[in-house]
């Protein structure tokens, strides 16, 4: 573990480009986390800088090890390396809140020495009466800064005497407005009263959010500050204490926060928000980084589909839009299908078998074998066209691996319709002649089949789709027809002929 250098003896903000995501692991990486995870990686990346991951996990009630491991897994599938934290180290470690107490410890005791931080003794019932008070005459709710004028020696005697108290930070009275220039925002201004007296260290020691986020950032020299705009009004407190540090200000970059479809800010209610939810709905990680990317910020305006090297070379606070984007799940699905289109079909049959495999359809040491992986690299295309989710070439293709039921609707209008039994005779016997069985083959015969017996061609062709598929939706007939290969094909002809009607 490296040793703790107080803030004095960090004069300036490193010139390196050094930015930080810090989660708290509560819960899983949902989308807006993951966004700013992005966004701080690209911007790493393109300066050529450092990524740290935090771990915030100071509530010991919701915090876990397993939210931990989720959130790491989680950026893992979504393409999202860190220079240091958790599982690589580094030397401004370490990277979990609850190991860093001395650290916080060793910064109170620099503000205390320096006279800018001092002990308060207020109960919080005290404090309940003093703010409802401030309320109900329509004043200033903050700290009225009570305890700041007690004599040192009271001060001294009562800290000896082990009475309750906490930390706070003796904020100059004569400060005038809290001015910075936010990377997305342009100058943000918060008037004086925004920051009171605050709590630095509660009674038992543990730091508060806004004194731990500076005391880290300091810590880990951290230059730029990405994050979403609900820790805005934090920012004015974290400057303050910087100011006491007499420690320079990192660039601050406010993301707008995200929107459902419906206006409303994103949660559970719109559906699925968590990054490993959409791995499971079967969005490519690579469609999900690009859409995220597009949320708030753009390459030129019209550009959709980019990749994580293009992200990385292009990207800027400067084209981070300050209004809040619009969550759209359809958009995602019609990206995912776009990728899945022009995928390679050996890399379409990677993505895809773990559905497979789940489904039950085949093992992936069938899939290797070579008459098979063949067969896969032919099936593929068909579902390309098709797909947008990849759990959806389950419901496609079963029929492929495993002889379907016939649906009781598709039963009564197709093969229950008169001349139904003559259309699959006719198939059969066209079907057992032709050879290679391959799809242009066995087109150029069924299609002669309709003239030869009188039919419609869709009544000849849906017979024999219910026959072989159990139903009348299914990937292009012909191709199926190859791909379950002549047995398969006669044998189910055969069976679906003893329901139909001539």
């Amino acid at each position: 573990m490296p040793p703790f250098r107080l803030a004095k003896e960090i004069s300036v903000v490193t010139s390196a480009v050094r930015v930080r995501f810090a989660p708290s692991p509560t819960g899983f990486l949902h989308i807006g986390g993951a966004r700013t995870a992005l966004y701080n990686w690209a911007f790493a990346r393109h300066h050529g800088g450092t990524l740290v991951l935090r771990i915030e996990d100071t509530d010991p009630e919701r915090s876990t090890a397993e939210n931990t491991d989720a959130i790491l897994r989680a950026m893992r599938w979504l393409g999202l390396d860190w220079d240091e934290g958790p599982e690589i180290g580094g030397a401004y470690g370490p990277y979990f809140q609850t190991q860093r107490f001395d650290r916080y410890s060793a910064l109170l005791e620099q503000l205390k020495t320096s006279g800018h931080a001092y002990p308060c003794f207020c109960s919080p019932e005290t404090l309940e009466e003093k703010r409802n008070a401030a309320r109900t005459r329509g004043g200033f709710a903050g700290y009225d800064r009570t305890c700041r004028t007690l004599a040192p020696a009271e001060v001294a005697g009562r800290v000896a005497a082990g009475e309750s108290h906490v930390w706070r930070l003796k904020v100059p009275q004569d400060r005038g407005d809290i001015t910075f220039i936010d990377a997305v925002r342009g100058e943000v201004v918060f008037p004086p009263d925004a920051v009171d007296d605050f709590v630095l260290a509660r009674t038992d020691g543990s730091p508060t959010y806004n004194f731990a986020v500076v005391a880290d950032d300091v810590d880990m020299a951290i230059s730029h500050v990405i994050r979403g705009d609900d820790h805005l009004s934090n920012t004015p407190k974290q400057i303050v204490v910087y100011e006491a540090l007499e420690l320079p200000i990192p660039i601050f970059a406010h993301l707008s926060m995200i929107l459902g479809a419906d206006g409303k800010r994103l949660s559970k209610r719109h559906g699925a928000t968590s990054v490993e939810a959409y791995r499971d709905l079967g969005y490519l990680p690579e469609v999900l980084m690009n859409y995220l990317a597009l949320l708030g910020w753009s390459l030129d305006g019209e550009t959709t589909i980019l990749s994580a090297k293009t992200l990385c070379e292009n990207f800027s606070l400067d084209r981070i839009s300050k209004n809040p984007a619009i969550f759209d799940e359809e958009k995602l699905a019609w990206m995912n299908g776009v990728y899945l289109r022009d995928m390679p079909a050996e890399e379409f049959v990677r993505r895809m078998m773990p559905s497979l495999e789940d489904a039950g359809l085949i093992t992936a040491e069938e899939a290797a074998e070579d008459g098979r992986a063949k067969w896969l690299l032919k099936l593929a295309p068909l579902l390309q066209e098709r797909t947008k989710q990849l759990p959806e070439v389950v419901g496609m293709v079963r029929f492929l691996f495993q002889a379907p039921s016939i649906d009781p609707t598709a039963q009564e209008k197709v093969l229950e319709k008169d001349g139904a039994g003559v259309a699959l005779d006719a198939a059969v016997d066209t079907l057992t002649l032709v050879e290679p069985f391959e799809h242009t083959a066995i087109e150029a015969a069924l299609r002669e089949v309709p003239g030869r017996i009188g039919a419609k061609p869709k009544d000849v062709f849906q017979a024999v789709r219910v026959s072989v598929a159990g139903g009348t939706v299914s990937l292009p007939l012909f191709e199926s027809l190859e791909l379950l290969g002549k047995d398969t094909t006669l044998a189910r002809l055969a069976a679906a002929r003893q329901m139909a009607t001539d």
